[in-house]
């Protein structure tokens, strides 16, 4: 299954301990580090969304100002492979980020959330999202 891991630039190292863990269960995942310099950006986001079968959105509070974020998820509401397969994950201590805070243009408080508040060293919290990939894929 092909994934799309939505997050801000600013978690860019959250995403990248996500896409390496999702590899390694054998998921094909997409991440901006496969764009090369003078590549046209948008283009390859879109292709990737296309070509993707699932997204994980890290929500930070980084992420939910995030226009781009805003558009990946968006995208992904209205296309039909991804249904079942959004999977929104706070990826932020609760001191740094109340859930409360998510916009309601991400339309994601409607949907089971997984909660990692601490990604970058939470290896139990990478197991979970990888189990739920498996369950929907």
């Amino acid at each position: 299954m092909n994934v799309f891991i939505s997050h801000s630039f600013a978690d860019a190292k959250l995403a990248k301990r996500l896409a390496d863990s999702l590899r390694e269960a054998d998921f094909q995942v997409w991440d901006d580090t496969q764009i090369l310099p003078g590549e046209n950006w948008g283009e390859s986001l879109s292709k990737a969304l296309d070509e993707s079968e699932a997204m994980i959105v890290l929500l930070t509070p980084n992420s939910v100002r995030s226009s781009n974020i805003a558009y990946e998820v968006g995208y992904a509401l209205g296309k039909q492979v991804y249904k079942g397969r959004l999977i929104p994950v706070i990826a932020a201590p609760p001191e740094q980020f109340d859930p409360g805070e998510i916009p309601w243009v991400f339309n994601l408080q409607q949907f089971q959330m997984i909660r990692v508040p601490n990604l970058e060293e939470d290896d139990e919290g990478l197991r979970t999202i990888t189990q739920a990939l498996k369950a929907v894929s």
